[in-house]
């Protein structure tokens, strides 16, 4: 396994993904509109973000998951960044096999050699397999998220 910046051609791999959390969806059925080219060409350019993918390099680099990092300076913290992790997704027929658990370990890494104080996520209320598995990686509940849509 490999962690990687995803690029161009991850794309629908990075959003089959996304679709839907319980079962594999064929890369080759996503649409990838204009709107996706757009976030992944923002993404890709900003030096404060970054879509990663987890690739099987023995299976043809076969894209098992992924996730996004972004970089928030801040004032708190001694100034220091803090990562913010979305959007985590492993291949529904790939868990229970510790690529989640490589997958995050990986990401915790890049944002302590970047220098960040703390890593921080969301995960839905109703994800409690996630709940689980995010507090055996060490996160705490800290904090009541509120979202706003907009």
């Amino acid at each position: 396994m490999i962690l990687r910046l995803a690029t161009r051609a991850d794309l629908p791999a990075v959003l089959a993904l996304l679709a839907d959390e319980e079962r594999v969806v064929d890369p080759a059925s996503v649409t990838v509109t204009a709107a996706y080219e757009r976030a992944f060409t923002d993404i890709e350019a900003d030096p404060r973000n970054e879509l990663l993918v987890l690739a099987d390099e023995t299976d043809d680099g076969l894209v098992l998951g992924c996730l996004q990092a972004t970089y928030i300076p801040g004032l708190g913290k001694g100034g220091a960044e803090r990562a913010l992790i979305e959007a985590v997704r492993i291949r529904a027929d790939r868990r229970g096999a510790g690529l989640g658990r490589a997958l995050m370990d990986l990401a915790v890494a890049r944002a302590r050699t970047r220098g960040c104080a703390l890593v921080q996520l969301t995960s839905g209320k109703a994800r409690t397999d996630a709940h689980r598995f995010y507090t055996s990686l060490g996160f705490a509940r800290s904090h009541e998220g509120f979202k706003l849509g907009l």
